[in-house]
């Protein structure tokens, strides 16, 4: 599981090194244009998740993963191959379309075995993987990049993409109970689609999880030009990543060894409360003026709240789903991902040459997500779980 998430972690993030050298190989000469490589894959990842639930409640997890995977395989074939920006943009809504399934079928199979407090201490062990990515991916970008073009980086991805399917194929057991199947149905796929939108746990912390991803696709839509053009020190760029992601995966961690004890809420909104309030210091003191190893630092604390409140974010939203969790998974997938990446797009779209834009969205999407939470539990934050 935690592989299928690093499949997809490593497609959005071994990018960002590559960037300016895929902007001057095929002319892109705005550096905010260069920002929809990673876009254009999160839309394409998002937009149709949808699909991905439904079918896996009528055939299987595993029949679904094994097409999804070789598409996978195909796209980033076809990124490597692109001659234009436009094809190249292209390719990439594609893998990211067959990419989806990865999120929806992780979280489908580990609901189909675990729930609950339960759920939530495998998913955090899942994201120390998924979390460890941005440490590892721009690096072997940049490694990349020393000795081969930036088309050898989805070659790269091919080959990760095939290992996965090898073990797919091999090791994946059907975890899709018989008496579970869903009929492919309009009318099935709709039930399901409704309950997983008006149930109210459901909805409201997809809806946080969904500012969180915002802020996350935010901070990766940015990154390369703070890193690059803010601090003027793009040999950072790896060491920035590792910074700010190794606290995440820490804190990931911590939270699968916590969470049974001290309850999913609990942690949930004591991560959510950190994040706003870290964001919220790291504002100000941008504001009065920072340099790159202290911008490290404290985004590092903003991303381990991120780390601590996400999983569980995502396993509260499923928990009352279980007997349509791959419709359920689906839905919540791809309002938490196109949001996400629309958010984080104008996020990155405000980049005017400082910090402040992205900062200032973190703040008001800690305070938002906040707010749902107390409206969802009608102003019961940390309480029982």
């Amino acid at each position: 599981m935690a592989g299928l998430m690093a499949l997809n972690a490593l497609a959005i993030d071994a990018m960002i090194p590559a960037l300016p050298a895929i902007g001057e190989s095929l002319r892109v000469l705005d550096a905010n244009q260069r920002q929809l490589v990673v876009s254009m894959y999160v839309l394409g990842f998002g937009t149709t998740q949808i699909l991905y639930g439904p079918l896996s409640d009528r055939n299987g997890r595993k029949p679904v993963l094994i097409v999804s995977l070789i598409l996978y395989i195909g796209f980033a074939a076809a990124c490597a191959a692109a001659g234009s920006f436009a094809l190249l943009l292209a390719a990439r809504m594609l893998q990211g379309a067959a990419a989806a399934a990865t999120r929806v079928l992780v979280v489908s199979i580990v609901r189909d075995r675990y729930e609950g407090a339960a759920m939530a201490r495998l998913m955090s062990l899942v994201f120390v993987v998924f979390l460890l990515m941005p440490v590892l991916a721009p690096l072997f970008g940049q490694i990349t990049l020393l000795f081969a073009p930036w088309q050898a980086i989805f070659f790269g991805l091919a080959l990760f993409g095939a290992v996965m399917l090898v073990w797919a194929l091999i090791r994946l057991p059907e975890t899709l109970k018989p008496e579970y199947r869903r009929a492919l149905s309009v009318t099935v796929i709709w039930s399901g689609v409704r309950e997983t939108l008006t149930n109210r746990q459901s909805l409201g912390y997809t809806l946080a999880f969904t500012m969180m991803m915002g802020a996350l696709m935010g901070y990766i839509n940015s990154i390369q030009q703070i890193v690059f053009d803010v601090f003027e020190r793009p040999e950072l760029i790896a060491a920035s990543f590792a910074g700010v992601a190794i606290p995440m995966a820490i804190t990931s961690y911590a939270n699968s060894r916590l969470v049974e004890r001290v309850g999913t809420r609990r942690i949930a909104h004591i991560g959510l409360a950190a994040f706003t309030a870290f964001a919220l210091l790291h504002l100000a003191v941008a504001l009065a003026g920072e340099g790159i190893f202290l911008f490290v630092a404290l985004q590092g604390l903003v991303m381990a709240s991120f780390g601590l409140a996400s999983s569980n974010l995502g396993a509260l939203a499923m928990q009352p789903l279980g007997h349509v969790a791959g419709t359920a998974s689906s839905v919540q997938g791809t309002v938490g991902t196109v949001g996400g990446a629309l958010i984080g797009l104008a996020i990155g779209q405000g980049f005017d040459g400082t910090i402040i834009p992205m900062l200032a969205g973190f703040a008001l999407l800690g305070a938002a997500a906040l707010l749902i939470l107390a409206v969802t539990e009608r102003g019961r934050l940390l309480g029982p779980n």
